[in-house]
């Protein structure tokens, strides 16, 4: 059904690295929310005031504030669609992300106005007026969120967009705490049971917890989170299609909004190739990445030496005492130059991000594990942390 609504609406759906097809996609998820919520607003707030129930006159007024969420969220889809300007080279999709940072921001506030209310009802409590007709409807508006979510869910995770996916999470937490009113109304219908205000409780606590999680994720997005790692394993297997590629390193994903993601990286070739040969295969994997993978990629082009049997038994040993140190550790950028009774090995030691040793701790002990096999060997490391 999902994909017979969708298809119903946008063409090329299959499409997602369009930005037509993205900005259709953004759209109709907006449009969607605002008329499901405006629907359910209506019809919450007229059998609240009706039954004189404050936890379903809070869930109306929770519904109202996604169709406004769905609003600002829309304009934000808009507005991150502008093409690149001379303010803003690098365009302005990051709004999607501040859009979705506003979402939050009033999904949170409901929380709080629903908490305040709900506790008023505690201290000053009274039975609701329960109809079927309250019961029957919001039996249908759990049906219909639970449809939302999975739409949000399936269009979130098609376009990656941050600000839908935390739509479908806001949808599964109205799920729930409908589902906590209609309890209240069946406790006072049947059993004559005031637990309005309670209820009210329980559905704050869920709007809050929902909207604070939700803007944490959106801030970690603006302040720079890492990429999928899945992204970053297709990177390197899809450079090993390159022969003269012998390996990469010091990879970098800048995420300036959905399709807007800049990648760079040093492609390590055989030092003894042809430079223009090398050059030109670098060119391809970039144009090749970039039709591929949707993003703008740099790669700086890396010489080392393959073929040189005593640089490969170092490098080898560099490597194996940066892993007798902390499995973890790893090296790149390896160089050797060789005098009469010494050998300088220069190279890059890669800690991961968590490494509880400091830098310079962490240089001494790989230097150290390299002059107990080669007493000869000195070394000159420079550790650094991945960015991905």
């Amino acid at each position: 059904m999902l994909d017979f609504f969708i298809k119903l609406f946008i063409k090329n759906k299959d499409d997602i690295t369009s930005p037509n097809t993205r900005s259709a996609y953004q759209s109709l998820a907006g449009i969607t929310g605002i008329v499901v919520n405006v629907l359910l607003f209506i019809g919450k707030l007229v059998v609240g005031l009706i039954s004189a129930s404050v936890a379903i006159i809070a869930d109306a007024f929770n519904n109202i504030s996604d169709a406004g969420s769905s609003v600002i969220a829309l304009i934000g889809f808009r507005l991150s669609t502008k093409p690149v300007d001379k303010e803003h080279p690098l365009g302005h999709g990051r709004l999607e992300y501040i859009s979705g940072f506003i979402v939050d921001m009033l999904i949170v506030l409901v929380g709080f106005e629903l908490l305040t209310s709900s506790i008023e009802k505690i201290i000053t409590p009274s039975l609701p007026n329960v109809g079927n007709i309250t019961l029957v409807l919001l039996a249908v508006a759990i049906l219909v969120k639970v449809w939302l979510f999975f739409f949000y869910q399936k269009v979130g995770k098609a376009i990656q967009s941050s600000p839908i996916k935390a739509a479908a999470s806001d949808s599964l937490t109205d799920c729930i705490a409908t589902t906590l009113v209609l309890i209240s109304a069946l406790c006072a219908r049947f059993w004559g049971i005031a637990i309005d205000g309670w209820a009210g409780i329980l559905v704050a606590a869920f709007i809050l917890y929902t909207g604070v999680k939700a803007a944490k994720e959106t801030i970690d997005l603006l302040l720079g989170s890492p990429p999928d790692p899945q992204f970053i394993k297709d990177i390197y297997e899809f450079t090993k299609e390159y022969p003269r590629v012998v390996g990469i390193h010091d990879v970098m994903v800048h995420d300036y909004g959905p399709g807007r993601q800049i990648v760079s990286f040093h492609a390590e070739v055989p030092s003894d190739s042809d430079i223009n040969i090398a050059h030109e295969e670098v060119d391809s994997l970039e144009r090749d990445m970039h039709a591929k993978f949707g993003c703008i990629v740099t790669v700086h082009l890396d010489p080392i030496v393959v073929n040189d049997p005593l640089v490969n038994e170092l490098r080898a040993l560099a490597d194996e005492s940066a892993k007798a140190v902390n499995p973890q550790f790893s090296i790149h950028d390896f160089r050797m130059t060789k005098g009469e009774t010494n050998v300088n090995l220069i190279f890059d030691l890669v800690l991961p991000a968590d490494c509880k040793m400091a830098t310079e701790e962490a240089e001494n002990a790989v230097a150290d594990k390299i002059r107990e096999r080669r007493a000869n060997c000195f070394c000159v490391i420079r550790a650094e942390h991945p960015f991905v």
